[in-house]
């Protein structure tokens, strides 16, 4: 397999039985965990309105990782959805994060609200229509972040002059084409909307222009995986991420359900089909099945990283799933020390 930097992307997400402080307390875990085993970066994702998610205050949660691990392992967002904040807001919170922890901060940046529309308007009231402005507001965060912007009236402290490495995330080709133009690394969320993501990575590659913070195109991935001993194990793991897009599908959220047999729902064509379109990059089995499938989507895609989200009940269960997707990424099994490719130009 192709040697690339492997990360990881959580939600904070409630397992039943739980509350929000044992998924924040389960999210260090998984973050010290993936530091240990060399991932090379964890992201938390910015959702609001969702009971059974804990990772809705994400600046503050990511400061809460970075301040909890050894700082061998980067911490960003994935993402901070710009419609929700003013750019002089996450140019001061990154940019206190980045002044905390120098060279360890991502600012990825989403164009949805991560939300209902009521909550939408309730967060950033006024500018109900900002996410049409995605690129203008890029754009005004890289100034507040840029020493240039020394002479304007409006400066972000801590921000001006920190270095935050910005990437565009997305989940179609309209965020191919704006990270191409801004010369930014682009990571894509294969992982609950792969319909497009091969045209996307291709319009991103085709299109792509030279910037100050990148000189060739830079693609990151983010699918589903769970690894286990057995095949049998990993796809019994995974009818807990069955239930959990089951209930994304019929709007009957509930926290992440222990594995087991699927309701009868499941077996309605019209929510198979949706369930099994929304999880065609998820990737479930041993670490012999997972050499070979994640063999061949690096080597298909060619991607530069691959992220990975894990939605998995048991804690042990999912540590482990972690130290098996290392070892396949190393094609060695490595257990205490794990090496990973060798930095990129990406920080």
């Amino acid at each position: 397999m192709k040697h690339i930097p492997i990360s990881v992307l959580e939600l904070a997400v409630v397992s039943e039985g739980d509350n929000a402080a044992a998924a924040i307390g389960n999210t260090v875990e998984v973050a010290r965990h993936a530091e240990s085993l060399g991932y090379k970066r964890i992201w938390l994702a910015e959702h609001h309105n969702m009971e059974h998610i804990a990772s809705s205050a994400t600046a503050v949660l990511i400061g809460h990782l970075a301040g909890a691990t050894a700082g061998k392992i980067r911490v960003g967002s994935g993402g901070i959805m710009l419609p929700n904040h003013s750019p002089l807001a996450v140019a001061e919170q990154f940019g206190t994060l980045a002044s905390i922890y120098p060279g360890k901060i991502d600012l990825g940046l989403g164009r949805a609200p991560g939300t209902d529309q009521q909550t939408a308007q309730a967060l950033r009231r006024n500018n109900a229509y900002v996410e049409y402005d995605f690129q203008a507001e890029i754009l005004q965060l890289q100034r507040y972040f840029s020493p240039d912007n020394k002479l304007s009236k409006v400066r972000a402290f801590p921000g001006e002059g920190v270095e935050v490495p910005i990437w565009i995330l997305g989940s179609s080709t309209d965020s191919a084409y704006l990270a191409a133009s801004l010369g930014l690394p682009y990571a894509f969320a294969a992982h609950f909307a792969p319909r497009l993501f091969r045209s996307a990575i291709e319009i991103y590659r085709k299109n792509f222009r030279p910037s100050a913070q990148l000189e060739t195109p830079y693609v990151m991935a983010c699918v589903n995986v769970l690894a286990a001993d057995t095949d049998e194990e990993a796809e019994f793991l995974s009818t807990s991420l069955y239930r959990m897009f089951l209930g994304i599908i019929t709007n009957e959220r509930k926290p992440l359900q222990a594995p087991g047999p699927l309701p009868g729902i499941f077996n309605n064509p019209e929510v198979q089909q949706a369930i099994q379109s929304m999880m065609y990059y998820t990737f479930t089995g041993s670490e012999e099945t997972l050499q070979r499938e994640l063999s061949a989507f690096v080597a298909e895609t060619g991607i530069d990283e691959l992220m990975i989200t894990s939605h998995i009940y048991d804690k042990a269960a999912k540590l482990k799933s972690f130290l098996i997707v290392s070892e396949v990424m190393n094609n060695a099994a490595l257990k205490s020390s794990i090496q990973f490719a060798p930095d990129s130009t990406i920080p």
